[in-house]
C-alpha cells in the first residue's frame, strides 16, 4: 500500500506522519506518537476506551482510518493536563472514585471534557448520554457521573 502524508495536531502540537491508509487513528497515537493513554478495548467502536476530541467532537479513534484525521485537530487524554496539572476533571475522577482499573477512565473522561465543552451545567441525565458510548465495567457510573458533575462546578467557578 502506498504511503500517504498526513498533517495532524495533537494536544497543540503540529505532526507530519507519513504512513499507510489503512491504519486507524488510534494506531497512529499509540505507536507513532507514543500518546498511549488512549485505549483499544474492543476495536470496534462499541466501549469508548479509544475515545478523543477531533475537531471539538469525540470520536472512537479506533473507527476514524487515519486519511480522515488528516488536517484535524487532535486532543487525547495527555493533553488535558496543563503545565504539570490535572484537568478538573481528572482531579475529580480521582476524588470521587470514579476510578478503579482505570482502563475506561480516559475514554470516559475525553467524552466528559466534550461534554463541557458543549454545556458547562449538564443534568445528570446529560451527563449519562453523553457517556453511553463508554463502556465500564468497574464502578458502575454514580461515581463518575458525581465527578463530572463536580468537575462542572469547579470549572464554571473558576
Amino acid at each position: 500500500m502506498k504511503p500517504i502524508q498526513i498533517h495532524l495536531t495533537v494536544n497543540g502540537k503540529k505532526h507530519q506522519i507519513t504512513t499507510t491508509p489503512n491504519r486507524t487513528l488510534l494506531s497512529v497515537l499509540r505507536e507513532d506518537l507514543g500518546l498511549t493513554g488512549t485505549k483499544e478495548g474492543c476495536g470496534s467502536g462499541e466501549c469508548g476506551a479509544c475515545s478523543v476530541i477531533m475537531n471539538d467532537e469525540p470520536v472512537n479513534s479506533c473507527l476514524v482510518l487515519i486519511g480522515q484525521a488528516d488536517g484535524s485537530v487532535i486532543t487525547t487524554i495527555e493533553g488535558l493536563s496543563q503545565s504539570g496539572h490535572p484537568h478538573p476533571l481528572q482531579k475529580a475522577f480521582v476524588e470521587h472514585g470514579a476510578v478503579q482499573c482505570g482502563f475506561c477512565t480516559p475514554g470516559m473522561i475525553i467524552a466528559s471534557k466534550a461534554l463541557l465543552d458543549k454545556n458547562p451545567t449538564p443534568s445528570d441525565e446529560e451527563v449519562r448520554e453523553a457517556l453511553a458510548g463508554n463502556i465500564c465495567r468497574c464502578t458502575g457510573y454514580t461515581k463518575i457521573v458525581e465527578a463530572v458533575q463536580a468537575a462542572a462546578e469547579e470549572i464554571n467557578h473558576e
